[in-house]
């Protein structure tokens, strides 16, 4: 298997775009008539609900785009049945060629962080044979256990040709609590920031990025420029872009000079454009889809 690095990079360039679309199912604003097909008596009815929508969501969007990055918290609310949806949503979002970002935050050390690496990615070796279980190209981790919180991630990544997002600079408007105290004379998130750089160092692909990335929010536009500059073999997932305020012009600082280097996520702004009474969403998604492609495009030239 290629590089994971080199697969990203030819899913952007083969799509001409970086827009990954987040895969964020909430029922309230589910199309009104799927909540009326399948109902909501039970977990099992939402979370069926959940499947339908994000398989139809992966069909209207897979010719366009390269990324999807599938929240796992959304189908794990609706329990085990949630998570056999997601594990499907997963499966046919590689069956349509896209590269699938789980976004599930993991943080923690040791045997206990392998065996998240192990069920996100090829899955636990079990009597000499793996078994699949998310089977994602990458996954999200939250670095605030420290060095052995990531560590196991990226080497069972690297085995099995696979990324890792690391948590640096995020979107959120508390962001700055803890990434924004200093430490040693940088902020907190410089530090992670440099950690990065580190565990990207041995996996860097042909196309000059590795498979260790970071996660910088659209929301800090100068911190996103600060830390291409800082990590410039590092590719970035980008979300906050879109309902959360972020915009194309905040994402420009992103990219390198070749147009590559970050991954930019869309969720409400491209999964929900519509009101749910509105039976014509499938035209709405596909509108949104493409003005966000407009838009970046429209940036990218000026990188």
């Amino acid at each position: 298997m290629p590089a994971f690095a080199d697969r990203l990079a030819g899913a952007v360039r083969g799509k001409g775009n970086p827009l990954c679309v987040g895969l964020d199912p909430r029922w309230e604003s589910l199309p009104r008539a799927l909540r009326e097909r399948f109902g909501s008596h039970t977990l099992d009815d939402v979370a069926a609900a959940f499947e339908a929508f994000s398989l139809r969501i992966l069909d209207l969007v897979a010719e366009r785009v390269p990324v999807v990055k599938p929240q796992s918290a959304f189908y794990e609310a609706c329990g085990p049945a949630g998570m056999a949806a997601l594990r499907r949503v997963i499966r046919r979002a590689k069956e349509l060629g896209l590269i699938v970002i789980l976004d599930s935050k993991r943080g923690d050390i040791a045997s206990t962080a392998a065996a998240y690496a192990d069920a996100a990615f090829a899955g636990p070796l079990i009597e000499g044979k793996r078994r699949p279980v998310w089977d994602a190209d990458a996954i999200t981790v939250n670095p605030y256990l420290g060095r052995d919180a990531v560590e196991p991630f990226v080497a069972g990544a690297r085995e099995a040709g696979r990324g890792v997002f690391v948590l640096v600079r995020t979107s959120n408007p508390g962001a700055g609590l803890f990434q924004d105290l200093e430490s040693g004379g940088r902020k907190v998130y410089q530090h992670v920031a440099a950690a990065v750089a580190e565990w990207n160092r041995a996996g860097i692909g042909a196309c000059g990025l590795g498979d260790v990335g970071a996660v910088v929010g659209a929301t800090h536009p100068a911190e996103l420029a600060e830390l291409r500059a800082a990590l410039p073999n590092c590719w970035f997932l980008v979300p906050g872009y879109g309902t959360q305020g972020g915009t194309a012009r905040d994402v420009a600082g992103a990219f390198r000079a070749d147009g590559l280097g970050a991954v930019v996520n869309s969720s409400r702004g491209i999964t929900f454009p519509f009101h749910p009474d509105d039976p014509n969403w499938e035209p709405a998604v596909a509108s949104a889809t493409e003005r966000a492609i407009r838009d970046l495009a429209a940036i990218q030239q000026g990188v």
